[in-house]
């Protein structure tokens, strides 16, 4: 099974694999995450593109706004797809973005604001696969975290399969998971990440910070735990390590 990726090359290059396993396996809805700070996203997302290359026109792109789809028509010229923007317009307009041609969708980094719009473009795709590439679909600050909230995340969230997630939680600890693999959690000793957990769901909150806790030492001084590193030195560490 892939290891902890070395670089973001080799991140994208698992990331292409697990999403063409997980579509070769009968999954429909597929999400990938790459989540560190300041990840340009327009060039991740220019090399996860060869997992659609047999669907030539028949794959069609969408972005969260009209102005990130105008960059990228103008960045990825003589593309066989079509990019779009997901909209805000009436339900028609939204309608009139999915054709019975198109075979399968790649959503680029929607967030919480476009929620309702993806979730109506996803009714019109129906039973056809999509893929969602870093989305931010949930944020309490702007879909709540009540009953309206909760119903969206059991309608429609929960129906996405994470079929590729790499993230930095501190300074030594990241969560990996590359399908069909199970959810990992890697910890840095000595220089080098060792796998301590498998899991058959995302580890959260106190869960992860207990296999931390089993996986490493505690580094005590004048019988006082060490400092955690901050998460954004972290974070910036792994991205430049997988940057390199």
């Amino acid at each position: 099974m892939p290891e902890l990726p070395k670089s973001l090359e080799e991140a994208i290059a698992q990331s292409r694999m697990a999403t063409q396993a997980a579509l070769t396996d009968g999954y429909t809805r597929l999400q990938v995450d790459f989540l560190f700070p300041e990840l340009k996203l327009m060039p991740v997302a220019a090399e996860f593109l060869p997992v659609f290359a047999k669907y030539d026109s028949r794959l069609k792109v969408f972005f969260a706004d009209a102005g990130a789809a105008a960059l990228a028509n103008r960045d990825w010229q003589d593309t066989p797809f079509t990019i779009l923007d997901i909209g805000t317009g009436r339900a028609a307009s939204l309608q009139s973005k999915i054709h019975p041609d198109d075979e399968i969708f790649l959503f680029i980094s929607p967030s919480s604001v476009e929620v309702p719009q993806v979730e109506k473009l996803c009714e019109e795709i129906g039973d056809r696969p999509f893929v969602m590439l870093n989305p931010r679909l949930e944020d309490s600050g702007v879909v709540g975290i009540g009953y309206t909230a909760r119903q969206t995340r059991q309608r429609f969230i929960s129906t996405i399969e994470s079929c590729y997630y790499l993230r930095p939680v501190d300074d030594t600890t990241a969560v990996f998971r590359c399908y069909p693999g199970l959810w990992e959690v890697w910890v840095e000793t000595n220089g080098e990440y060792e796998k301590v957990a498998e899991l058959p769901k995302r580890p959260t909150g106190d869960e992860l910070d207990m296999i931390v806790i089993q996986g490493q030492p505690q580094t005590l001084q004048d019988g006082v735990p060490a400092k955690k590193p901050s998460v954004l030195k972290s974070l910036q560490r792994f991205l430049k390590a997988l940057s390199s």
